[in-house]
């Protein structure tokens, strides 16, 4: 027999558990020997997504490393390798803003205020700011990834792996340069690709001024025709929507729509009185004028009436149109490259909006480029990159087109613009439109459509590989991969490659001043071999820099095969490619490591959030197609936001965010992970609220913590002896059988939910499990086995059945919460012995054995439970204590074998509700009153006009017609004479209580009990009363639970009655050697239920 104890504790602390169990995986080295003590022929792959250590990490940081954690935990424990290397991302726009914030300087000032060098100097510093907090936060969260072997983007290990796999697309022809219109951030002063700009929040709302500009047709042999339908007495234009006006000077081309109608209109224009005649599509001449207006005589019009009256004198095909002169808008410049200020016909015009002609700006729109070049129209470029006007555009030079400097004096230059064209009869119509516009997402700042000499890589060309290899992808949840990747896919643009920044990945490509020659690096010993033919021929003498960074890489000179200097692009790589090169760049492939690299890819599961969709998802697959046609990832689960417990994002601003150190500290991490995991499925949206943290602290862990103390408790009693060979089956009693086939139920259904990434399927399986059939049931009804003296084979049973709960609970929810797990599986292994390992994290998933599994039992004890519940729940309704014995059950038979079942637990229902018998029937009309009512949520949608009669005839549903709907689940009813199928759903069954009865359902299943209470039952209940009463005693007194009693009463004469009958019942319960009323007792004064006020002493023998 052991003589070791298990360990016992007063109060469930989890923030202590966790510091406990911090130092004993330091210590024991725990995280690095669940790595290597796995086979590594048995590899499960994991990708880090790197983080930014220059900003904090923040609540959602929590929820996301929980997702990565707990299936990286649940694949170890099933055997598998999983090596889990940390990342940091250091490179692009987050830090650069934060040091020009820190600086106080402007992207302008590089290179004058402050050097190239010593401004990236100061981001390398910077980016790992919080590299402290990242690392105490993932260490206090229990996130295992490996940080003293991290992947740094900006090494040179790193960089020159990117640069190899930019040469694999150059080499492809997947890496070209071009001239387009791109997105482009002033506030930022860089392009950006599309995935930057389809990241969650980058399109706002926002309310900007309108203008309907008028364009004045130019009379020539071309337009002659327009001029000989129109009124003589007015000039003609073409009035063309914009909601931004501030491109409208650099305006030359307008578009119709060939197959479009266009109306004429003689009019006046509403701010000059003056007489006009415009041209737009017919269809939308309706949105800009009105019936009276056509109704009302032209020639009645004085400046100043309110209604302005429009006649329309004749229609036309856009073809009619194309070539068609108009004068320039607002003539500040002339267009280059060209000439323009002409109708062109596209197809991208329509008529949802606007006047069906479309105002041309090439510098500014992808779409007005394209059929710009077409016709050979020029473009007028009058903003420069920091978003303002040049020079050239008069009283508007130097003026911002939107507020990128938080001027708070800032006036918008739309207004000015409108007012101009308002005065100069060039303005038909102007209002405020509210409409979604990009920002750049990380000035939050909105973007501007520029032209842009940049490198792209050409992810067009295999956009259909991508698209099939997508659907080989298990995407969690799967609408995203299909949806939302899979929508991105089909769409796709090519992706913009250049940012003109200063710290990121250079651009590997040196060219000819006259850009005929051009080559691209590829490694550092390919760049060395450069140079020194760069230095023999230009008699220079440079040298691969110790920095890969700029300005240094900028310095170096190469040369052509004709002898020509080649100066390196001046760009920089967009930083999500630094990003999606991680699974190569990571192990600086292929220049070494290539062996583990090949072991090592793709992964097998990787998580991020949601908003990495378009992110790092997107170039983690698009670098794998384009290098390796291979996916990167075969498992991805997309997690949702953490908002506040409203659904509103968190902000410092709002007041409303959850701070995780904190929140830790304060709760546990274990609570922390179980509530993120369980209240939600990772990719739902997560109101994160403290009193459900709370509640799960309480109920899931403070339960199965009390299920341990329980265990624990008698088995130091007991000296129990955990080497003691397991009882048999067979040998056990029907409730450990019951338990144990639960338990088997759930080891194998929760492997499947970890395998299939449904992480909240399985925590709530085991909250269920815990909750209400190992603490609720199995323990509470079990109880006296544990009580009992002498070890007898049955108490052995109760001993070995709860701690085999107990310890496969323990690696059930290790995944999850793995510093409680690990205290539980520590605090019974160490005793027990029962397993060779040091920590839960080294021990193997339980396998479900399905000889346990008795389906037929697990049915039957689920009656017991659901008629306990149902009884319970009548006794709370009518306030009669659990403790007063009632006399009788009756439950209506349902199909099968459903009144065997029952019976074999019936004295467990009998015992569990304190009720004396249970009785069949078989047909309760007589008993039970069953009513119908239309359920109008699921018939009203069906039914329509029909509803009314349906609900009378529901209504009236006699007991028979209830007694069929219940047992075939349907029935057909013919409201006003037509036919209509309804089922089960859509009635309302409500049991109405028979004198003396009282009635509760839950689905199929009905129960009656007798509520009448005779004096026996008073009685009884009144001796239950008592023992609860000297066993609270007994338990403020700190007595041992072996220990004898004596017990004196003060004088209570419905207490004497009770224990005339029930003295025997009440000693052996409270462990009394004796029972005497004495009216001198002082101590314990208490109510007694019907008895009233007694008073009782309870003294050790």
């Amino acid at each position: 027999m052991s003589n070791t104890k298990f360990k016992e504790f007063s109060q469930l602390d989890l923030p202590g558990i966790d510091a406990e169990i911090l130092k004993f995986w330091e210590a024991e080295n725990i995280f690095k020997r669940s790595v290597e003590e796995r086979d590594p022929e048995n590899a499960f792959v994991f990708y880090e997504g790197p983080p930014s250590a220059n900003g904090r990490p923040g609540i959602h940081h929590v929820m996301a490393r929980t997702v990565k954690d707990l299936f990286c935990r649940f694949q170890t424990m099933k055997g598998k390798r999983v090596e889990r290397k940390g990342g940091w991302d250091t490179h692009g726009l987050p830090i650069e803003l934060s040091v020009e914030k820190e600086l106080g300087i402007t992207k302008e000032d590089i290179g004058t205020k402050i050097s190239v060098a010593e401004y990236n100097q100061k981001c390398r510093e910077t980016v790992m700011r919080y590299k402290d907090l990242w690392d105490d936060i993932t260490k206090k969260m229990g996130y295992w990834v490996d940080l003293d072997n991290p992947y740094i983007t900006f090494e040179n290990d790193y960089i020159e792996s990117v640069w190899h796999l930019l040469k694999m697309l150059y080499d492809k022809g997947y890496l070209y340069k071009g001239y387009s219109i791109q997105p482009y951030s002033p506030a930022a002063g860089t392009g950006l690709s599309s995935h930057e700009l389809n990241q969650p929040g980058c399109y706002k709302e926002v309310s900007d001024v309108s203008a309907v500009a008028q364009f004045k047709i130019v009379r020539n042999e071309q337009s002659e025709w327009l001029f000989q339908k129109a009124a003589p007495d007015a000039p003609l234009y073409f009035v063309a929507w914009t909601t931004t006006p501030w491109t409208l000077p650099s305006n030359t081309a307008l578009a119709a729509g060939a197959k479009l109608e266009y109306a004429l209109i003689r009019t006046f224009n509403a701010y000059t009185h003056e007489p006009i005649q415009v041209i737009l599509a017919k269809e939308l001449v309706s949105k800009w004028f009105n019936t009276e207006q056509f109704d009302a005589n032209i020639s009645d019009y004085q400046a100043g009436d309110k209604l302005i009256p429009a006649e329309k004198l004749t229609t036309f095909k856009g073809k009619e149109i194309e070539g068609i002169n108009y004068e320039q808008l607002l003539p500040f410049a002339k267009p280059e490259e060209g000439y323009g200020f002409k109708v062109l016909l596209g197809d991208f015009v329509t008529i949802e909006d606007g006047t069906g002609i479309v105002h041309i700006a090439p510098s500014f729109g992808a779409d007005d480029r394209m059929v710009a070049a077409k016709y050979g129209v020029g473009h007028i470029t009058l903003v420069d990159k920091q978003g303002k006007f040049d020079e050239r555009a008069g009283e508007f030079s130097g003026r911002y087109v939107k507020n990128y400097k938080d001027d708070p004096d800032y006036r918008n230059v739309d207004i000015d613009i409108v007012i101009k064209l308002k005065k100069a009869n060039k303005c038909f119509a102007s209002q405020k439109y509210l409409h979604n516009y990009p920002h750049c997402w990380r000035t939050d700042k909105p973007i501007l459509y520029y032209p842009l000499d940049s490198w792209f890589i050409k992810t067009t060309a295999v956009k259909e590989r991508m698209a099939e290899l997508n659907k080989t992808i298990n995407w969690k949840p799967e609408h995203t991969g299909t949806k939302r990747f899979g929508n991105w896919l089909e769409n796709l643009q090519d992706w913009n490659l250049s940012r003109s920044r200063y710290w990121g990945i250079p651009l590997p490509i040196w060219r000819t001043v006259s850009g005929e020659k051009e080559i691209i690096i590829g490694s550092i010993e390919q760049l060395k071999k450069e140079i020194e033919k760069a230095n023999e021929i230009l008699g220079l003498s440079q040298s691969v820099p110790d920095d890969l960074h700029r300005p240094f890489i900028d310095e170096v000179v190469l040369v052509s095969a004709s002898g020509e200097k080649m100066i390196r692009e001046s760009d920089l790589i967009d930083v999500w490619f630094d990003s999606g090169s991680m699974p190569y760049a990571q192990w600086h492939y292929p220049f070494e490591n290539e062996e583990i690299f090949n072991k090592n890819y793709p992964a097998d599961f990787i998580a991020e959030g949601v908003d990495q969709t378009r992110g790092w998802f997107f170039t983690l697959h698009a670098i794998a197609v384009m290098c390796f046609d291979s996916v990167a990832y075969k498992n991805v689960v997309s997690n949702g936001l953490v908002q506040d417990k409203d659904g509103r994002k968190m902000s410092k601003r709002l007041g409303n965010a959850v701070e995780p150190f904190e929140t830790i500290a304060k709760y546990g991490a274990d609570a922390t992970r179980w509530y993120m995991i369980s209240n939600s499925q990772p990719w739902e949206n997560l109101k994160f609220d403290l009193t459900g943290l709370e509640e799960v602290k309480r109920k899931f862990f403070g339960t199965l913590f009390n299920t341990y103390s329980f265990f624990v408790l008698y088995a130091n009693v007991d000296d129990y002896d955990c080497s003691d060979e397991p009882l048999p089956l067979e040998k056990r009693s029907e409730l450990d059988q019951w338990v144990l086939s639960m338990l088997n139920s759930l080891v194998k259904d929760v492997a499947k939910d970890y395998e299939d990434y449904e992480p909240t399927l399985a925590c709530r399986k085991i909250q269920n499990f815990v909750n209400d059939h190992l603490s609720n049931w199995y323990v509470r009804l079990g109880r006296r086995r544990f009580w009992k003296g002498e070890m007898s084979e049955d108490k052995k049973a109760a001993y070995q059945t709860l701690y085999e709960c107990l310890l496969t609970i323990a690696k059930l929810i290790a995944p999850v919460a793995p510093f409680f797990s690990d205290f539980l599986y520590k605090n019974l292994n160490s005793v027990s012995r029962l397993e060779n390992v040091d920590s839960i994290h080294l021990s193997h998933f339980p396998k479900a054995k399905s000889n346990f599994i008795n389906p037929a039992l697990e049915r039957k004890m689920d009656y017991a439970q659901r008629i306990t519940s149902l009884v319970f729940s009548i006794r709370k309704k009518e306030k009669i204590r659990v403790r007063q014995p009632l006399s009788r059950i009756m439950i209506p038979v349902l199909k099968g074998n459903f009144e065997q079942e029952v019976q074999a637990v019936a004295e467990l229902i009998k015992a569990e509700v304190n009720v004396k018998d249970i009785e069949y029937i078989t047909d309760a009309s007589g008993l039970i009153s069953k009513k119908a009512k239309a359920n109008f949520k699921t018939l009203g949608r069906k039914l329509g006009k029909d509803m009314k009669a349906a609900n009378e005839i529901i209504n009236a549903f006699d007991g028979k017609q209830i007694a069929l709907l219940e047992k075939e689940g349907r029935l057909t009813i013919e409201p006003n004479s037509n036919a209509y199928e309804i089922s089960l759903e859509d009635v309302i069954i409500v049991s109405e209580d028979i004198p003396g009865w009282q009635v509760a359902q839950d689905g199929e299943l009905t129960i009656a009990l007798d509520t009448t209470i005779s004096d026996e039952l008073l009685l009884e209940g009144l001796a239950r009363e008592l023992v609860n009463r000297i066993q609270n005693i007994r338990k403020d007194s700190d007595f041992n639970v072996t220990d004898r009693i004596v017990v004196k009463i003060s004088e209570n004469q419905l207490l004497k009655q009770s224990l005339a009958t029930f003295e025997e019942y009440i000693k052996n319960e409270v462990l009394a050697d004796q029972i005497v009323f004495d009216d001198t007792v002082q101590s314990n004064e208490m109510e007694i239920a019907e008895a009233g006020v007694a008073r009782l002493e309870v003294k050790r023998v």
